[in-house]
């Protein structure tokens, strides 16, 4: 990532989200909402209609906020609709670029050599983290929202007229249930490695990693009585967590230090996460190379030599042995 102070570039960004030797996470500064009739949204301003072909997503492979848009982006059938810009996976000094490498494509839209000048496009006196995702409208040529969280509703919802995909993955009835799951996991788990993994002091690290395992052996636990986070239905909650688990045994083990004990080692959470990997369009959205590039080759003050690891041999194709329970609602979205 990069740091800009009023459009400018700046250096060290971590330091802006660390206090006491803590990661603080910094909070999203574009919360526009895409909604089907160009209402205003639950946050920012309307006018961002949902229309084909209109709104572009800038994506890192490798960063799991970015990894839950596309996977709700596959699922829900929007391929055809929101185009996509990846960035290289190797983070330098000045942030995200795009560069060439295997499944990196360039600024498909603006054609620019950084996101950060996407920041400054939209706001020439941005002030803040550069961070991926960036849902961008190709019309009035601003960012509409940077926020993950927000762009998975946007995606699971906005464009129902437009595609044969209507899995609802925050149904209405379990919105509650959903947003406390959340709240746990994003604190805990996802937000969690990082901070034991960017934590400059022995406490912070400890503390944030006895939270981090203390959540997992919690989740073992829930699996063990239910298929899903909520019960017998796949929503928004188990792909939030899913981009976790996935990078857990491969960077996050070793690089960030969250090594009490692997994901391999709970069995519930083990197949829980190849059950979500199996399901149709989840496969294609994982990539460990750019996953382990990126972590290993961008972090230098973790990992001086940027040599990037050969293992671990993870197979997510294996059986699982999860099966919905009868009556349970399908956790596959229709084809």
């Amino acid at each position: 990532m990069s740091l800009l102070i009023r459009g400018r570039l700046q250096g060290d960004w971590l330091s802006e989200e660390t206090r006491d030797g803590e990661f603080e996470r910094q909070d999203s500064r574009f919360r526009h909402w895409i909604t089907p009739d160009g209402a205003p949204g639950p946050t920012g301003e309307g006018g961002f209609p949902a229309e084909p072909g209109r709104y572009h997503l800038y994506v890192s492979l490798a960063c799991p906020w970015a990894h839950r848009t596309l996977i709700l982006r596959a699922l829900k059938g929007l391929e055809d609709l929101i185009g996509v810009s990846v960035v290289h996976p190797v983070m330098p000094d000045t942030g995200w670029h795009f560069g060439a490498y295997p499944g990196a494509t360039g600024d498909r839209v603006n054609g620019f050599e950084h996101l950060h000048q996407v920041y400054t496009l939209a706001d020439p006196q941005y002030t803040g983290i550069v961070t991926v995702p960036v849902l961008w409208d190709t019309q009035r040529r601003t960012i509409v929202n940077n926020e993950s969280a927000d762009i998975v509703r946007m995606f699971n919802g906005a464009f129902d007229a437009f595609t044969d995909r209507r899995t609802d993955f925050y149904p209405l009835d379990l919105r509650p249930a959903i947003d406390a799951i959340n709240a746990r996991v994003y604190e805990d788990v996802n937000n969690g490695v990082y901070r034991a993994g960017f934590a400059t002091t022995q406490r912070a690290y400890e503390a944030a990693c006895r939270r981090l395992f203390t959540a997992l052996d919690d989740l073992e636990a829930r699996l063990a009585r239910q298929p899903w986070l909520v019960g017998e239905v796949l929503t928004e909650a188990d792909w939030r967590l899913l981009t976790t688990l996935v990078r857990f045994d491969a960077v996050y083990h070793g690089h960030f230090k969250c090594n009490l004990r692997r994901l391999v080692d709970y069995p519930n959470l083990w197949a829980y996460t190849r059950a979500l990997y199996q399901i149709p369009g989840v496969a294609e959205t994982v990539h460990l190379d750019h996953i382990k590039t990126h972590y290993y080759g961008s972090h230098r003050h973790l990992n001086p030599s940027g040599i990037i690891p050969l293992g671990p041999e993870l197979d997510f194709t294996s059986p699982h042995g999860r099966e919905t329970p009868p009556g349970a609602r399908s956790a596959a979205p229709p084809s």
